[in-house]
């Protein structure tokens, strides 16, 4: 039967829609970083023209930038492989000038860092050809060394800015592995459950953006419990009714703590809603069948088979088999959503933990994770 994934799917209203779509900055009493002197920063020069290269490392150095020359796209290449670079003026008269801009862009690594393309002619063929292969600014010559030097200055400031958006997301999901550790009985929790997600998702045949957010919320989804006092959180033993209470905070917590973040936002959803179930029995929020994200729908399956295989101070683990039985039967209940069940039956989970298990922390990128999974192929599902 074919299927399929709603990612369109009705949304909640209210506060809840709200909250999911909102945005806010990273400004405050220490500082706006649109504003704060730039650091020194890399940037790299492709032109084949020697004289070109001269000319732009000395308008670039003035200003206090590291410059890296490269004579043309392979050279290039190679850079970006090995040194960190925060802006690449590219000449467009190079052969593979535009296949240079095509494969940076098609790198997820490597996609955040600006480009300026420089055109001896100021065509709107050119320009067209530019801005499409990837290129986020164009410039023609003959130009005026203060505009030249004013887009780099703006491009610069720009990606110090995704920078430090990128260093708070590091951070938080270093506080998530933190709150991971704070219980050894969850120890590669994260790491299995993103995994499982994004093969699942690539199953599905997901697009990029959403195997992203998988991975972001395989290690975010419980950032929450950061807030959850250890009496409660460490427990030995089932929790009362009211403790259940404060446990089910953790889900809205751990949604305002990554909300301040805009690359965060796909996450968002998965982190309130990976506790929802397709009966409406679960929380925060009791929403029913497709009104819960398919993400969040998604990640809630891999969670819950690592959770009924993990050692607990309360219960023993449970094989492979048996998790997936206690699953199916619970779908039968009504709690999971019945065509991923039927996909989640096809993953050959045994592989993907096992690889997991053996690429650590080279999985914490995404684009690593999803190669090596692609590497996998047909190995990671049943026929």
């Amino acid at each position: 039967m074919e299927v399929k994934w709603r990612l369109d799917a009705p949304q909640p209203d209210g506060a809840l829609a709200s909250a999911t779509l909102a945005s806010a900055s990273l400004g405050g009493p220490w500082g706006n970083p649109s504003v704060e002197a730039l650091r020194s920063q890399t940037v790299l020069m492709i032109d084949d023209l020697d004289t070109h290269r001269e000319t732009l490392r000395f308008l670039v150095e003035n200003d206090g930038h590291h410059v890296i020359g490269a004579s043309g796209a392979s050279a290039g290449l190679e850079i970006l492989a090995k040194t960190p670079v925060d802006l690449v003026l590219l000449d467009m008269l190079l052969s593979d000038g535009i296949a240079f801009c095509q494969r940076i862009r098609g790198n997820q690594r490597r996609d955040l860092i600006p480009v300026l393309m420089l055109s001896p002619s100021a065509t709107v063929e050119d320009e067209v050809a530019g801005i499409r292969s990837g290129a986020d600014e164009f410039l023609a010559r003959p130009y005026h060394p203060e505009v030249l030097r004013a887009r780099v200055h703006r491009m610069l400031r720009h990606k110090a800015i995704v920078d430090r958006l990128e260093e708070s997301e590091t951070i938080l999901l270093a506080l998530a592995q933190t709150v991971e550790q704070r219980d050894y009985h969850t120890a590669g929790h994260c790491e299995r459950l993103a995994a499982l997600s994004v093969a699942m998702g690539m199953a599905m045949e997901l697009p990029p953006h959403h195997l992203l957010a998988l991975h972001r919320g395989g290690y975010l989804h419980d950032v929450g419990k950061i807030s959850i006092p250890d009496s409660i959180l460490l427990k030995r033993g089932p929790l009362t009714a009211a403790e259940w209470v404060i446990m089910r905070t953790h889900t809205a917590k751990g949604e305002d703590i990554c909300r301040g973040i805009k690359c965060l936002n796909p996450v968002l959803p998965i982190i309130r809603s990976h506790h929802e179930r397709w009966d409406g029995s679960g929380y925060p929020d009791g929403l029913t069948g497709d009104h819960i994200p398919l993400l969040a729908r998604v990640l809630q399956f891999a969670d819950i088979y690592d959770a009924l295989m993990a050692a607990r101070p309360y219960k023993l683990p449970m094989s492979s088999a048996l998790a997936l039985r206690v699953m199916r039967e619970e779908t039968d209940r009504g709690w999971h959503d019945p065509e991923l069940m039927r996909l989640f039956m096809r993953l050959r989970h045994d592989v993907v933990r096992e690889a997991a298990v053996n690429n650590g922390r080279q999985w914490q990128d995404v684009q690593v994770m999803r190669e090596s999974l692609e590497n996998l192929g047909s190995a990671i599902l049943r026929s």
